[in-house]
C-alpha cells in the first residue's frame, strides 16, 4: 500500500513534466521524420529507432508486472483485457510497423530515441506495477465499454492512416505526397489524433493514475506533433484544401 501511494505520488510529478513538456514541444517540434534539423548529434537508423524506443516498453512492462510477483488468478479479466490491448498495439508497433515503412536512408536521433526510452521506461513500468495489483479498482462497467469503442476506434483511425500514408511512397521514393483520402479531408494528421482516441479511451477503461498518466503524455507528445504536421503540410502544399487542424 505504501508503496503504491508512493507511485501515485510519482506518476502526478510525472504528470507535471508532461504539461512542461508539451508547452516546449509547441514551440520546437521533435526532430525526426519530416521535422529531421541537423545538431542533433549522433543518429541511428529511423526504422531500427522504432524498434528500439517501442520494443522497450513491452521489457518494462512485464518487468514491472513480475516484480510484484502477483497472483495471476487474482486478477480481473477486465485487466487482462488492458494488459492484452497494451502488448497487442506495442507488438505491433515495436515488430512490424517499422519494417513496412518506406524511410531507406532516413536516420533518427540517438536524443530522440533516447527520450522515448525515458517515456517507455516510466509509462511501461507504471502500468506493469498497477495492473499486478489483484486489489485494483474495477472500473464501472459503462466507462469501460466506452473506453473500449474509443480504444478501438482510435486504432482502427490510426492503422487505415498510417498505412495510407505508407502506400503513397513508391519503392525507394522518401520524398512526401499530399494525403487526400479517408479523414485526411478534414484533419492534417488523423493517423495522430486517431492515436490521441484510442489512448483516451484506454485510460477510461483503466480508471487508474497510471493510465492517466499514459494519456496525458500521449497529449503532451501527439498533439504539438500533429500541429507540427499541420503548419508543415500548409507550408509545403500552398494549394491544398484547408483542413481544420
Amino acid at each position: 500500500m505504501c508503496f503504491m501511494m508512493s507511485l501515485d505520488l510519482f506518476l502526478k510529478g510525472w504528470m507535471a513534466l508532461a504539461v512542461l513538456t508539451f508547452f516546449y514541444l509547441l514551440q520546437k517540434a521533435a526532430p525526426y521524420g519530416r521535422h529531421t534539423q541537423t545538431g542533433w548529434g549522433p543518429t541511428l537508423p529511423n526504422r531500427w529507432g522504432w524498434v528500439l524506443m517501442e520494443g522497450f516498453v513491452l521489457l518494462t512492462f512485464w518487468a514491472a508486472f513480475a516484480l510484484n510477483q502477483p497472483s495471476l488468478e487474482l486478477i480481473h479479466p477486465s485487466i487482462w483485457s488492458l494488459i492484452a490491448l497494451f502488448n497487442l498495439h506495442y507488438i505491433h508497433r515495436s515488430f512490424i510497423f517499422p519494417f513496412c515503412l518506406k524511410t531507406n536512408g532516413k536516420r533518427m536521433p540517438w536524443a530522440i530515441a533516447g527520450s522515448a526510452l525515458l517515456f517507455n521506461l516510466v509509462n511501461g513500468s507504471a502500468l506493469g506495477l498497477t495492473f499486478s495489483q489483484p486489489q485494483l479498482p474495477i472500473q464501472d462497467s459503462t466507462l469501460f465499454a466506452l473506453g473500449l469503442v474509443l480504444f478501438v476506434v482510435g486504432q482502427a483511425i490510426n492503422l487505415f492512416h498510417d498505412y495510407y500514408l505508407i502506400s503513397l511512397r513508391k519503392p525507394g521514393e522518401t520524398g512526401y505526397v499530399l494525403p487526400e483520402k479517408g479523414l485526411f479531408r478534414w484533419l492534417w494528421a488523423p493517423n495522430l489524433w486517431g492515436e490521441i482516441m484510442a489512448w483516451g479511451g484506454f485510460a477510461c477503461m483503466g480508471g487508474t493514475l497510471a493510465t492517466t498518466a499514459f494519456f496525458v503524455w500521449t497529449i503532451a507528445n501527439l498533439v504539438p506533433r500533429a500541429l507540427a504536421h499541420a503548419k508543415w503540410y500548409r507550408e509545403k502544399f500552398p494549394q491544398a484544401a484547408p483542413r481544420w487542424f
